[in-house]
């Protein structure tokens, strides 16, 4: 009696049809249907309206400040401290800081002469700037070809160095702390970091070196930084609407309220104090950019983008902890992979769970025109970019969730090669008339192909 009380109860409908997998299967999904899955899923239903609603307030409150900082705010000429900065006739250059240029690299073949060139033909004082070229490739020909275009600059008069190191140790970071610590960086003020594919204006330091000249608590001038290959295809002109939206609205919007906002990483010039004041570059991480920012706001320095920057302790730290990481870098990715791609498509198959269709339909449609404000010019392009962001959600879950439980790929870093605009590439090919039928042919192929 005792054994058969420990039995477990099987409906007799189920076990008169083992031979049939189809129907056995159809069985146990009903059979654990209400008592399991659908409680499950009504949670997570729960769970993800309740971070849509997080994401959505959060979307438009930065669509109404954005909209007041447009209409209203000063621009930061008129807001800080800024004068130009001239040579004088007497002391010459002597009244220019001393500025250094930090150029990383990593296997850069297609993009390094555009950086190199970008950076040595910038209107500032030779005799007070300094161009750092920290190639850790590890393609012998392709260190071959970044220091020949490097010799080739400084035979122009141009004070550039180019700069290798025996190990890859701390990735971009390292790099840019080795490179802080050449003897011919110690007199220099404010640093200035390019990526390999960042090709800054003429007129870039002379923009930006006044704000910090002039105010001693800015730490950073971050500039925005366009891409030039966004009408690749498809593909990158999806990737610029996602990144245009992080430059024209959450960074403005960051250094309009709070005083904060994450370093891109590229075309920003730092106070090196601050960097020091912060603890330097530190490669405990693979976001060092973010990593930097994050404590040198904490300890006090205010960074320019386009807006005000108010200092508020406070509500600058709420500002960094909820809505900087806790709602976009979280909540955004993992609200548009769970509840799009898994809990909606589920309550397909298990009617009992209602979905409201404000939850469903309002507020998604509403985040996705938002989201898309920062290109305006893609606006027809909204269906392609949803189906990229729910595919991109997948991978950037992945990604947070490694970072937040400190899997063993949290600190890998992955570089992507950096090819350029190759529709520039296979026009300026066309221009040669011994492959113009060739470059032309190939052309009309990937627009075919597009």
């Amino acid at each position: 009696m005792a054994q058969d009380s420990q039995r477990i109860v099987i409906p007799e409908a189920l076990q008169l049809s083992r031979d049939d997998i189809g129907v056995q299967f159809a069985l146990m999904w009903e059979f654990i249907k209400a008592p399991l899955i659908v409680p499950l899923l009504q949670l997570g239903v729960v769970i993800c309206l309740i971070m849509s609603l997080m994401l959505f307030c959060e979307r438009v409150y930065m669509g109404i400040v954005i909209v007041l900082v447009k209409l209203f705010w000063k621009k930061p000429e008129e807001r800080y401290n800024w004068e130009a900065l001239e040579e004088d006739m007497e002391s010459g250059s002597s009244n220019f800081p001393a500025v250094l240029i930090q150029i990383p690299m990593f296997n850069e073949r297609e993009v390094y002469k555009l950086s190199i060139g970008a950076a040595s033909n910038l209107s500032w004082p030779a005799d007070r700037l300094v161009i750092q070229v920290l190639d850790d490739s590890t393609d012998p020909e392709i260190k071959q070809m970044v220091e020949l275009e490097c010799q080739r600059w400084a035979s122009k008069g141009v004070n550039i160095r180019y700069q290798i190191r025996e190990t890859r140790g701390g990735y971009k970071a390292g790099a840019l702390k080795e490179g802080l610590k050449r003897g011919y960086a110690k007199h220099c003020d404010y640093v200035a970091i390019f990526d390999a594919d960042f090709q800054p204006e003429p007129d870039y330091l002379r923009r930006a070196i006044p704000f910090l000249v002039n105010n001693p608590e800015i730490a950073l001038v971050q500039g925005r930084w366009r891409f030039v290959n966004s009408n690749e295809c498809l593909l990158t002109r999806m990737q610029e609407m996602s990144l245009d939206y992080h430059f024209t609205v959450e960074q403005e919007v960051g250094s309009a309220t709070h005083a904060f906002f994450g370093f891109n990483g590229t075309a920003g010039v730092w106070r090196i104090a601050a960097i020091d004041d912060a603890g330097g570059w530190k490669d405990r991480t693979t976001v060092e950019d973010m990593d930097l920012a994050v404590r040198a706001s904490l300890r006090g320095w205010k960074f320019v983008y386009l807006g005000d920057l108010q200092k508020v302790r406070f509500w600058k730290k709420v500002y960094v902890i909820y809505s900087f990481f806790f709602v976009r870098k979280i909540i955004a990715h993992m609200v548009t992979f769970i509840f799009y791609c898994v809990v909606l498509p589920l309550t397909i198959l298990v009617p009992e769970v209602q979905v409201p269709i404000w939850g469903a339909v309002y507020i998604p449609s509403i985040i996705t025109i938002l989201n898309s404000v920062g290109t305006p010019r893609s606006i027809h392009l909204l269906f392609y970019w949803i189906l990229f962001e729910n595919v991109m959600s997948l991978h950037r879950t992945k990604a947070t969730l490694i970072g937040l439980l400190g899997a063993g790929r949290a600190n890998e870093w992955v570089v992507t090669e950096k090819l350029g605009n190759t529709l520039q590439k296979v026009a300026d090919a066309a221009k040669n008339k011994t492959s113009a039928a060739k470059a032309i042919k190939r052309h009309r192929f990937k627009f075919a192909e597009r």
